[in-house]
């Protein structure tokens, strides 16, 4: 009775579906609630062995205008032995800085450019229309002892640069939730098996995650490109619902992603 009022006025404003399931979702007696299931030691520092070697590992922690989350990522970089180097795209461009110095990037969260022509599309443009970016990010993607870490708006923008990217051909193009909103929730995810670096031994584990997205809708060229994804390894986390459960329901799911894919 108490939500039915913000139910209705949901139908109305967003995706009538979407309203549906969550509200359906609220009369469910046996939801356990989120639930965590790890396969992995928690307390285990997988870093200490590496940090007492000395050698610091340079990353390149990248941001562009508009993009909010380059302290912390810069912060958990640090804390995991790398040496943690703050990057701007005009560095870049301007050739002030060469990514051939760098052992890994990491594209951070935020909103370039205010998500003008669509999340990650400015930033990824920038790159792909200046010579000279263009050479130093299909570069430092096709070396063997390079890696490279997108969230959130750096997801958006490298799932933009895919024509650059050596194994990105079955990548998505991230669109708009199928809620037609701005998802700021806590959701379960479930970590797949996949060749991740940042995922090794964690495979099978369940937990929820922050996620705060309003493009993070994962749509393929076509079903064959969403097979070979599936298929293939490169989906390294599924959305699951609160019995672990791959899902494409919302609110579990909250982009309606296909295959409950949340990560590639």
């Amino acid at each position: 009775q108490w939500a039915e009022t913000s139910y209705q006025i949901q139908r109305l404003r967003d995706n009538a579906e979407c309203a549906d399931q969550e509200f359906d979702a609220l009369l469910e007696e046996d939801n356990p609630g989120l639930t965590v299931k790890l396969g992995f030691d928690v307390n285990e520092d997988i870093a200490a062995p590496y940090i007492k070697t000395g050698v610091r590992p340079q990353v390149a922690v990248l941001r562009e205008q508009g993009v909010n989350g380059q302290v912390e990522m810069a912060a958990a970089f640090d804390r995991a032995g790398f040496n943690a180097i703050d990057v701007h795209m005009s560095d870049i461009l301007a050739g002030r800085v060469d990514l051939n110095d760098f052992k890994g990037m990491v594209a951070c969260g935020g909103f370039s450019y205010g998500d003008v022509l669509g999340a990650g599309e400015g930033w990824a443009k920038s790159a792909l229309f200046n010579s000279r970016a263009r050479d130093a990010f299909q570069g430092f993607f096709e070396r063997s002892d390079s890696f490279t870490l997108g969230v959130c708006n750096g997801c958006q923008m490298l799932s933009n640069l895919h024509e650059l990217i050596p194994g990105s051909e079955f990548w998505p193009h991230f669109v708009r939730n199928r809620s037609e909103q701005f998802e700021a929730r806590v959701a379960m995810v479930q970590v797949q098996e996949s060749a991740s670096i940042f995922l090794q031994g964690m495979a099978g584990s369940r937990m929820p995650i922050a996620i705060a997205h309003g493009e993070g809708h994962a749509e393929f060229r076509n079903d064959d490109a969403l097979l070979e994804a599936d298929v293939s390894g490169t989906v390294a986390l599924r959305f699951v619902d609160n019995h672990g459960k791959v899902t494409e329901s919302y609110p579990a799911n909250p982009n309606g992603s296909p295959r409950g894919i949340g990560g590639m």
